[in-house]
Order: structure tokens, then C-alpha cells, then sequence
């Protein structure tokens, strides 16, 4: 494994106070974006917002840009374009609160129009109505609270019960933190974006259980050290590895955000914001929960 840093002696549990500090920011920002979101006062996506989608077939290939000028100028605006250039296809997505009347046969009715001398016919139209999206929504908050639940079970099957907590309280963490990031940045918040997130938990997870292992192997091995002393340890040894892992999975997702298209970009957004946040939070959040625990239980600082 290539070592950035060959000895490291950082005191990470002696900087928890800031590292909390920081992270009741984070907690609040999306605790905001989750009651923004539950309101529909956010940049959703058709997935939860509703809307039409339309998937057209050409003759020929038609450029992106051409089609959302088109939209734009026979007033359909901020419609979601996705392209399938090996088969001259083209996806149109367009929310329910941009959109009035039919807007499927709107969509067909600008393109033949503005492109009569390129022919095109409807593989799909599909139109989600605001009770869809907010039944999705419903859902999506259902599947991310058995994930936590399941992530509780296995670490604490795994480890000890504290050591389940931290990790959950880790993921909550990120999964806070990404979520009111994006809707700061006022980014759209879709199924996509509900994707990176549960694949954000099972990345911090990782990255998590790999110090907790780490910890436990120094507890057994370092009996006379304090916990705090132990933690300490236990971080020094796998920072290298967290470094590396982290810049080389960093590495693809900055490349899609930059040159992974416009569907894409989002997501691989979602990932890199994620992944430095899951790194800090097996570092700086589960671990410090675990030491306070310990120290509470042990009525001793260690």
C-alpha cells in the first residue's frame, strides 16, 4: 500500500470539539434540505415532483442543443434532455410545475415542427402525477431508514452495539451533509441522487468498519493504553489507506462530473461530495462517538 505518511501521530480525538462543531453544521443544513424536501419547496426531480417524460426516435442524430432551443423558444423550459446518440434517440423530461395541458403532445408537436425535415416517432410517454411523486418520496425516506436500521444490526453483530450507533450516526451524518449541500446549491433531487446517497452509506460504511477494525485489534493487543490513546493509534495506522482509497475513488467521480455529460454530472457531484464527507466522518465522527462512550462507561478519560 503506498504511504503518504510514513509515521503519522496526529491527535484526532483531541480535535473531536471542532470536528462536532463542524458536523452540527452539516446535521442542520440537511435536517433544512429533508424538511424543504418534505414541504416540495425543493428543486425535485419528475421522479418526486411529477411530470412527463417523452422518448423520441429520429432519422437522424439531433443535437442537444438545438433540441432545448427549440423547447425554449415554443415555451417548454427547464426540460431534462438525455441523448442516445447510437440510435438517434432522444429522452425529454419536463416537471409538472414547469408544464401545462399535454405536454407529450406538445413535445412531439415542436420537434416535428421545428425538425420536419427530420421524421420522428414515440418509442415512450410516460406522465407521473404529484400523488406518484409524493408516494416516491414516501418511499425513498422508507428505504433509507431500513438501511440504517440494517447498518445498525450488522456493525453490531459485527462489533459491540456502540460501535453500530457510531456507524449510524456516521452515515447519518453524510447522508445530512450531502443532502443539504445539494440543496444549497439548489442541485435537483431526483431517484439518481437518492441512488448516490444509499451508495454514499455503503462507501462510509466501508471506510468506517475498516478503522473500527483497526481499533478493535489495538484494544486487545494495547490493554494499558487509554481509549483515546488506542483511537489515536488506530487512525494513525490506516490514514494512509484512507488517503489513497478515497484520492483514486475521488479521481473517477471528479472525471464524470467534468466529462461524464449532463446526466451524469449530478451524480458523480453527489459521489465527490460524499466521499470526502464519509471519509472526514470515519475519522473525525464515528470514531470520537465511539471514545465517548468508552470513556463514559469507563469513567475514565483514557
Amino acid at each position: 500500500m503506498m504511504e503518504f505518511f510514513k509515521k503519522p501521530n496526529i491527535d484526532f480525538i483531541g480535535k473531536r470539539s471542532y470536528a462536532f462543531a463542524i458536523s452540527g453544521v452539516f446535521i442542520l443544513l440537511g435536517l433544512i434540505a429533508l424538511f424543504q424536501i418534505s414541504r416540495g419547496a425543493a428543486n425535485m426531480g419528475i421522479d418526486f415532483a411529477g411530470g412527463t417524460t417523452v422518448q423520441l426516435k429520429f432519422e437522424k442524430p439531433i443535437p442537444l442543443d438545438e433540441a432545448r432551443k427549440a423547447l425554449d423558444a415554443n415555451g417548454v423550459h427547464d426540460a431534462e434532455l438525455q441523448e442516445f446518440a447510437s440510435d438517434n434517440k432522444l429522452l425529454v423530461r419536463v416537471r409538472n410545475d414547469v408544464s401545462q395541458g399535454k405536454v407529450a403532445d406538445q413535445i412531439v408537436d415542436i420537434f416535428s415542427k421545428t425538425f420536419a425535415d427530420n421524421k420522428s416517432v414515440v418509442d415512450s410517454s410516460t406522465e407521473i402525477g404529484p400523488t406518484v411523486g409524493k408516494t416516491l418520496r414516501h418511499d425513498t425516506l422508507i428505504a433509507i431508514t431500513i438501511a440504517i436500521l440494517c447498518i445498525i444490526i450488522y456493525i453490531a453483530f459485527r462489533f459491540e452495539f456502540k460501535f453500530g450507533v457510531a456507524a449510524t450516526i456516521a452515515v447519518f451524518h453524510d447522508v445530512m451533509a450531502v443532502l443539504g449541500i445539494f440543496y444549497m446549491m439548489n442541485k435537483e433531487i431526483n431517484l439518481l441522487f437518492v441512488t448516490a446517497l444509499l451508495t454514499l452509506g455503503g462507501y462510509s460504511l466501508t471506510d468506517t468498519v475498516v478503522v473500527f477494525d483497526r481499533i478493535r485489534e489495538n484494544i486487545r493487543a494495547h490493554r494499558k493504553l487509554g481509549t483515546g490513546d488506542v483511537i489515536n493509534r488506530s487512525i494513525n495506522e490506516v490514514l494512509s489507506r484512507t488517503v489513497v482509497v478515497s484520492l483514486t475513488t475521488l479521481l473517477a467521480c471528479v472525471s464524470l462530473a467534468v466529462i461524464g455529460g449532463e446526466v451524469i454530472h449530478d451524480f458523480a457531484v453527489a459521489m465527490t461530495l460524499g466521499i470526502l464527507v464519509g471519509t472526514y466522518s470515519s475519522i473525525f465522527v464515528a470514531s470520537p462517538i465511539v471514545f465517548l462512550w468508552r470513556k463514559k462507561k469507563k469513567g475514565k478519560l483514557g
